[in-house]
């Protein structure tokens, strides 16, 4: 898991050529002039998700993994409370690799604070809860970049 501030994208760039194509994409792109819905940047390869979803109380929600995607996730109006999971996970229901998807719940859990400025990247089997209320303004514009796992 990556936690930090938009302006030091350039210190993840070299991890993975589909992660380069995104960080690129995010850096040069104004997410908030992008249509709701995915906008294809390389086609299976990469990709982003603008969506519009009103945060709820973490009792409401789980936590999610992947095996293909990497997740990019910010929020471009709005903030949110993004929670992680750590230690041992277990599935909740089977991984479906159609979707690459799977609820979990976890041992530990560490809370940051999207919003304004800032991103997460949940690598493939990173346990993460996105769009937690974190006020009472629950509306949240946000993109999710999906990022085709190339890490050797």
């Amino acid at each position: 898991m990556i936690y930090d501030e938009l302006k030091n994208l350039q210190r993840y760039k070299g991890l993975s050529k589909n992660l380069d194509t995104a960080l690129d994409y995010l850096e040069k792109t104004d997410l908030s002039t992008l249509p709701l819905g995915k906008t294809v940047i390389d086609g299976d390869n990469v990709f982003v998700n603008i969506m519009e979803v009103e945060a709820k109380e973490k009792e409401e929600l789980f936590y999610e993994i992947h095996k293909e995607y990497i997740d990019i996730q910010l929020d471009i109006e709005g903030t949110e409370l993004f929670c992680l999971g750590t230690g041992e996970k277990t599935l909740t229901k089977p991984y479906n690799a159609e979707t690459d998807f799977a609820p979990c719940e976890v041992e530990h859990q560490v809370d940051c604070i999207l919003g304004k400025g800032r991103f997460v990247i949940c690598m493939v089997e990173e346990p993460h809860m996105p769009s937690v209320a974190a006020s009472k303004e629950r509306h949240l514009k946000k993109a999710v970049f999906k990022v085709k796992y190339d890490l050797k």
